[in-house]
């Protein structure tokens, strides 16, 4: 027999969920597969199939309202080229233009310089009897290979990280604020380079989409906006260098608390891509995306009503016990495909294999220099915000 609704409850604020959600979420999964929350008005899916069905439907649980439960909430105007919010035909478009900086090719190509500067991080933390696993390590990767990659100078990657991490996890009362903020300082710091860069020109990104020529909307070929290279910029800079930090961080928490399974690593390096694919399984540093639906839609027998506020939860689906064979354990053996850490369907995330390389880079380098740490778990921190969830610091012994 089915529980009453009533028995079991989840909102996305809620920090005692937030800093321990799997119980919640496997109640929601078995008792409450369709939820609504009538506080924040929203409903929500948790099962893997169902997840499936909506991430895959882009007519019935569209993205143009936004995609994060503060922003479609409120009705936030976010601007054009933002395309994470947006539907076809403009998604179509801008996620077509930023698609061709992140080809296999030009991935692959990245590596050994992500090798260079992880072998570099890690230098710097040999010989010493503590760290912090997320400022020291797992932060300053990511952002120093979006700067390389989008071609922000090393001496000024430092500088760039700082205005994102202002207001990447900030848990605000006032989120439109907190958005617009975020969204101005990215887009001072960027426009200020632009200025520099229209006056020495590279090979880098910066100039190719400055360059780049293109059919907008209504027919006429042109030139990116200067408006539109600076959300491009806002955006691959800010995903990138957040959520890989968090998948990294993850696997050093992890990794500490199943000694056995780095073990297993250190001893057989062929088993880390895997690994990187359990931890993103197991720990998805996306706490939550959000749909807007068009009509009415039914699931398990309850009817949720158009323009309604769906809230799609990837950490739920990807411990669902109906896709995964004891889904609740850390197995790095384990064969984790089919995950919604990087979203699915036309919104799959743009800079998912180059999150993966970098993830498996900095394990393939740790693991051989450092191969034991315990996480000071009393000292750390969660983030405080509510579309990711992870740590903002980890401190470690070695």
């Amino acid at each position: 027999m089915t529980m009453t609704q009533a028995d079991v409850y989840y909102d996305m604020y809620d920090r005692d969920i937030y800093a321990s959600p799997y119980e919640t979420f496997r109640r929601l999964r078995n008792e409450a597969p369709v939820y609504f929350n009538e506080k924040y008005d929203f409903w929500a899916l948790s099962r893997h199939d169902d997840l499936y069905r909506v991430l895959s439907d882009r007519e019935t649980f569209i993205s143009g309202k936004g995609g994060v439960y503060n922003v479609i909430s409120q009705g936030i105007e976010m601007p054009p080229g933002l395309f994470i919010f947006e539907d076809p035909p403009m998604h179509t478009m801008h996620r077509g233009i930023v698609s061709r900086l992140f080809t296999p090719r030009a991935v692959a190509g990245l590596e050994p310089q992500i090798r260079d500067l992880c072998v570099e991080i890690i230098d710097g933390l040999v010989g010493r009897e503590t760290f912090d696993f997320v400022t020291d390590f797992a932060l300053r990767l990511p952002v120093q290979v979006i700067g390389m990659l989008v071609g922000v100078p090393k001496a000024d990657q430092s500088a760039l990280l700082a205005v994102f991490q202002q207001t990447l996890h900030d848990g605000s009362a006032d989120p439109e604020s907190q958005l617009a903020e975020g969204i101005m300082a990215a887009a001072a710091w960027f426009n200020d380079y632009l200025d520099w860069r229209e006056q020495h020109p590279s090979d880098d990104v910066m100039t190719q989409l400055m360059q780049f020529e293109f059919e907008d909307e209504t027919g006429a070929t042109r030139t990116l906006r200067r408006d539109e290279i600076v959300t491009y910029l806002t955006l691959i800079t800010s995903a990138g260098s957040d959520t890989t930090a968090t998948a990294i961080s993850w696997a050093g928490s992890l990794l500490s608390e199943h000694p056995d399974q780095r073990r297993a690593l250190v001893e057989d390096p062929s088993l880390i891509a895997q690994a990187v694919e359990e931890v993103l399984r197991c720990e998805p540093p996306s706490y939550h995306f959000c749909r807007w639906t068009t009509k009415d839609t039914e699931f398990h027998g309850r009817t949720i009503p158009a323009e309604s506020v769906l809230v799609v939860i990837p950490p739920a689906a990807n411990r669902d016990e109906r896709q995964w064979d004891d889904s609740e354990r850390f197995d790095v053996r384990r064969k984790a495909e089919q995950h919604y850490t990087f979203s699915f369907g036309p919104h799959f995330c743009l800079g998912a294999n180059l999150a993966r390389v970098e993830a498996r880079i900095a394990l393939e380098t740790i693991l051989p220099r450092i191969s034991e740490w315990t996480c000071d778990l009393d000292n750390a921190a969660l983030t405080s915000g509510i579309d990711t969830r992870g740590w903002a610091k980890l401190p470690v012994t070695i």
